[in-house]
């Protein structure tokens, strides 16, 4: 792994998101409706958490890095409320600042027990690749 970072979903990201993206489906703002769904409650845009790994991925490699292409597999719902990891690794690294990286989101559950101490659960919220052109004056 050659990244990783964690941010907390807020209520307010998820209103800015639906709000600039004109996505205001009510699995991710009625909880009344939300609750009949396969879901059982509101969900955060599943894009929102893939714009994570965009930010994390100019964090990592700098300003006026490129995201060219990506492939994503949603594989669980996050929730306002939740703190999801972004992690990434280096596939393969091609001419002219091009790279190849495997990509997931998960969701950390920081779990106590008793007598130990916590333990950090990740579920598995999205995977895929990124193709990028790095940006200039980091990794």
């Amino acid at each position: 792994m050659i990244y990783e970072n964690e941010i907390l979903i807020t209520k307010e990201m998820v209103d800015a998101f639906g709000q600039a993206t004109g996505d205001l489906n009510p699995i991710h703002f009625d909880e009344d409706y939300a609750k009949t769904t396969m879901f059982k409650g509101t969900i955060v845009h599943g894009m929102l958490t893939a714009g994570l790994i965009s930010a994390s991925l100019t964090d990592h490699y700098g300003l006026g890095t490129i995201y060219i292409d990506q492939t994503l597999h949603f594989k669980a719902p996050v929730r306002i409320g939740d703190t999801v990891q972004i992690t990434f690794t280096n596939e393969e690294c091609f001419p002219r600042n091009r790279v190849k990286l495997f990509v997931k989101a998960s969701i950390v559950n920081r779990l106590e027990v008793q007598g130990i101490g916590f333990h950090d659960e990740h579920i598995l919220v999205l995977e895929g690749h990124a193709f990028i052109i790095k940006g200039k004056g980091k990794a």
